[in-house]
């Protein structure tokens, strides 16, 4: 297994709960998504900017400070990797009026700027903010 993977076999595991799921950032880093779609499992992909996405993802240019609410409609969760603090509440938001669960992991020693549940995983800890019903 390359190191790529092992740095996201903790994430995909909870994340394979859900059968939609949109990635908020994306960038460069497309293997989870792959991953994700390769299972069977509804992936769409955002970001600022237009990036290239592996066969089966769909990707939208979006802005999380600005969203389309109708890219977030259906997904049963929204995650992100390295998720900046500045981030998290403008994407809780957006999972919450998508009726959405949200995870995500951040970059060092970020702390939420949300409430959330902790989730110890091999390469840190995963976020998870739910829906806000439960």
């Amino acid at each position: 297994m390359c190191d790529s993977r092992r740095q996201f076999d903790p994430i995909i595991d909870y994340l394979r709960e859900y059968d939609r799921l949109v990635e908020v950032g994306i960038g460069r880093r497309t293997e989870l998504a792959a991953a994700l779609a390769k299972d069977g499992i509804s992936v769409v992909a955002t970001d600022v900017y237009h990036r290239d996405v592996p066969e089966g993802v769909r990707f939208v240019r979006d802005d999380i400070v600005d969203p389309d609410p109708s890219v977030y409609a259906d997904a049963e969760a929204v995650y992100a990797r390295n998720l900046p603090p500045e981030l998290h509440r403008p994407t809780l938001e957006v999972a919450r009026g998508a009726d959405a669960d949200l995870l995500f992991t951040t970059l060092g020693g970020d702390q939420p700027a949300i409430p959330v549940e902790r989730k110890t995983v091999e390469s840190g800890t995963l976020y998870v903010a739910r829906d806000g019903k439960s």
